[in-house]
């Protein structure tokens, strides 16, 4: 299928007719819904990538992610009674419920699950909701593509109702609500990271994020005469449906190892006694080893040098980008990939032919799978000029093992979530 450069992303030709564009949103949401007294609300609400810092959100860990400019839209206008309804652009169906009834989780409820999640929680967090209101939903985030397309639905939703019936609830405290939805509504027991960024970013710089106490910095993202390509796998994959509860169950079952042992620990740290410890992201790398011993199975010993590594991983790559040393970027971006497929065991056949593919291109600078796993997406950065033989190569050597194509687009920062239209009625 021919592919062209489209608005600094490189796309399939029939994709653009599937492109969702904002400012015609309130015009289609009129359609669907009739007019109304109140102005139909349009908010964007960016997906992200995480640049390095996988899988240590929900460990104390530092991650390093970026907004980018593909985005979720949601339109939404309030109504004069108390029904909610929902509608999506590009999934049939109508999902409707009463704001003054008690919302739970179905499954055949579908995605109208998780903005009933953010309701739940802003009604138990106090906010009063005088009427109902309608919603339509547009996204260019690929479901499911380890982009955060739920967790960009969550902040994006949180925030809309937030500003429409004048919440006024803080970008930290939207990232928050969307994570305990997750953790609540749908079962998932994911970090913070992609709520935050989503909620938090800044164009033009990254966000190096301190999942323990939820400080945070803004670094430039200087990238020179090179850029990020995001690589979908195209293999479908749901948070609920994998073993991500069990990656983060196994890290929690080596922390109470460490915790049990006691281990007084001579490498230099923050913490002298592995009882102390709040999380495995506390521990050093040199720290851990000397606790090899204690645990019961290598598999588990594993999990927890993952994150330790990882950790340390993510300062060197602030650094390395605050240094404009792109070649150490890449080199633990590498690394960072090798981890987890050898000591997490998340990537898979699809992720780790993505990855070696790109890798072994001379215009990559580094590769690795990024967000959750098992399926999902990576990024290469790679060079500007060569970003369009770049892709035709890697495609091959997808297509060659996998038997079928990925996807391919290019990307830009972006701000969190945001209002963008006000004017349509």
């Amino acid at each position: 299928m021919p592919r062209i450069l489209f608005h600094d992303k490189i796309i399939s030709m029939d994709s653009l007719s599937e492109k969702i564009v904002p400012e015609n949103l309130a015009g289609e949401f009129n359609k669907l819904y009739g007019s109304g007294k109140d102005a139909v609300r349009v908010f964007a609400s960016p997906a992200r990538i995480n640049i390095i810092g996988e899988h240590i959100d929900y460990n104390g860990g530092n991650v390093f992610p970026a907004a980018i400019d593909r985005f979720l839209y949601v339109a939404v206008r309030k109504r004069s009674d108390t029904r909610i309804t929902y509608r999506d652009v590009k999934f049939p169906g109508v999902y409707s419920f009463n704001i003054r009834e008690g919302l739970a989780y179905k499954k055949e409820n579908d995605y109208a699950n998780y903005l009933n999640g953010i309701v739940s929680i802003l009604k138990r967090r106090g906010c009063v909701f005088p009427c109902g209101f309608d919603v339509l939903i547009g996204s260019n985030i690929p479901p499911a593509g380890g982009i955060s397309s739920s967790s960009a639905l969550e902040c994006g939703f949180a925030y809309a109702l937030s500003e429409i019936f004048g919440f006024g609830i803080s970008r930290k405290d939207i990232a928050l609500i969307g994570q305990q939805s997750e953790h609540e509504f749908m079962n998932v027991k994911c970090g913070i990271m992609d709520q935050f960024i989503i909620a938090t970013a800044k164009k033009d710089t990254a966000e190096l994020l301190d999942c323990a106490t939820l400080g945070f910095e803004y670094v430039p993202l200087v990238l020179d005469d090179c850029r990020f390509v995001v690589m979908n796998t195209q293999k479908k994959r749901q948070l609920t449906d994998s073993k991500y509860n069990e990656r983060r169950a196994q890290c929690e079952q080596a922390l109470a190892i460490l915790h049990a042992a006691k281990i007084p620990l001579t490498s230099a740290g923050k913490y002298a006694n592995t009882k102390d410890i709040p999380d495995l992201c506390s521990l050093t790398p040199k720290q851990l080893d000397e606790c090899k011993s204690v645990f019961p199975n290598e598999t588990i010993f594993k999990r927890a040098r993952h994150c330790v590594t990882e950790n340390e991983r993510v300062g060197k790559a602030a650094d390395a980008l605050k240094a404009g040393n792109l070649a150490a970027l890449g080199a633990l971006l590498k690394a960072s990939h090798a981890s987890l497929r050898d000591d997490y065991e998340v990537t898979g056949v699809e992720l780790d032919t993505l990855a070696d593919a790109a890798n072994a291109e001379s215009s990559c600078i580094g590769a690795r799978m990024t967000g959750a796993g098992f399926g999902g997406c990576a990024i290469a950065l790679v060079k500007n000029s060569g970003t369009e033989e770049f892709i035709d190569s890697v495609q091959r050597a997808y297509v060659k093992a996998i038997g079928y194509e990925a996807a391919f687009f290019t990307c830009t920062t972006a701000d969190g979530v945001r209002e963008i239209e006000t004017a349509r009625r």
